[in-house]
């Protein structure tokens, strides 16, 4: 088995690439950071990965687009998994830094999905999953411009789901609540929080399941729901 993992540094790909290696499949791991790439090339290889190519990409950069995928070859399973948590309120006067967040955390998401899709779709079978956030359910005061980036990315997972159903593609999209990582370093941290780990298990579950938007852990799908049907005076948070 073939597995592509796109952003494959982050503290939840990382989870989700141990579990791979355990079952020993070979990775490909694109990340824009070489010397945390290879650190996890090299502990993957350990684990029990058949092997383990390396990409070194900065993933906003289109013109990486062609290597990256004629280096990824067919794989079964696609992972698109970068992203940041802007500083909404850092951006909020600053468009060209709003513009740059938002071309990160949706266009190039976006763009590596239909590159993958087209792939996949090619080859007659495969799964594409993509790591969206329940940020994208609502717009918050507080984190609106990421919000706004993971709807697109989610309408567009939703569309492209309904294109490759006769191609025997999946398209899994999956929805973290919050998550103790070092991307929310800066958030006070609640009983709602969940591990890395935990979060990292829920994906590969919902991969393997070829499921559709999948919350993780599953409670955030009513609190979701909650915080979509309250009147938009309550949601101040």
């Amino acid at each position: 088995m073939r597995v592509a993992i796109i952003g494959a540094t982050s503290a939840i790909a990382r989870e989700v690439a141990t579990l791979y290696a355990a079952e020993g499949a070979t990775l490909f791991l694109v990340a824009r950071n070489e010397a945390s790439l290879l650190a996890l090339a090299g502990d993957l290889r350990a684990r029990g990965a058949t092997g383990v190519e390396t990409f070194l990409a900065d993933l906003t950069d289109r013109t990486r687009d062609h290597a990256l995928l004629a280096a990824a070859g067919t794989p079964e399973i696609v992972l698109i998994a970068h992203g940041t948590l802007p500083d909404q309120r850092a951006i909020e006067h600053d468009v060209a830094a709003l513009t740059d967040a938002f071309t990160l955390n949706a266009t190039s998401t976006i763009t590596l999905a239909a590159h993958f899709a087209n792939v996949l779709e090619h080859a007659g079978r495969g799964t594409l999953a993509v790591i969206g956030s329940i940020a994208g359910d609502r717009g918050r005061r507080t984190n609106h411009l990421y919000g706004a980036a993971k709807a697109a990315v989610h309408t567009y997972c939703e569309g492209l789901r309904g294109r490759l159903l006769a191609s025997n593609v999946a398209v899994v999209l999956v929805k973290p609540g919050w998550v103790d990582t070092p991307m929310t370093a800066g958030i006070r941290k609640n009983a709602l929080f969940a591990s890395a780990a935990s979060v990292g298990r829920g994906i590969h579950a919902a991969i393997r399941a070829r499921r559709g938007t999948v919350y993780v852990p599953g409670y955030w799908r009513w609190i979701s729901l909650i915080v979509r049907i309250l009147p938009a005076r309550f949601v101040k948070f």
